[in-house]
């Protein structure tokens, strides 16, 4: 069964940087696609960032380009997000998941959602 563990979030304030981490049973990140998702309150789900394991390849939402960097130990098994610059914006429960295909534009998740890091940037 796979089971995803997120964790690191917290209150920050604009501008301020936050590294969240994806800890996962039953899926090996060196092998599958993963992303990071995060939802606003009243927003739908929405992907933030993409890492193909097997050729290193990355890929960012476009209001987090430049900000934040998906990473992985696979020593660990665990997946990163490192947020700098943050924004309100940026606010939202963050999640990991695995896909194996896009629809629509959207990293397709396949495994169930795991509890979330709550992120709230605010002066």
């Amino acid at each position: 069964q796979v089971k995803f563990v997120e964790s690191g979030g917290g209150l920050v304030q604009p501008g301020g940087s936050l590294r969240l981490s994806c800890a996962a049973s039953g899926v090996t990140f060196t092998t599958s696609p993963m992303a990071w998702y995060r939802q606003a309150p009243g927003r739908q789900r929405e992907w933030v960032a993409t890492l193909i394991p097997s050729t290193g390849l990355r890929n960012y939402a476009d209001p987090v380009e430049g900000r934040f960097t998906v990473s992985r130990d696979s020593t660990k098994n665990t997946v990163y997000l490192q947020m700098n610059n943050l924004e309100p914006e940026d606010t939202g429960v963050y999640y990991c998941n695995i896909f194996t295909e896009w629809i629509d534009r959207y990293p397709d998740p396949i495994a169930t959602w795991g509890q979330g890091t709550q992120v709230t940037v605010s002066s």
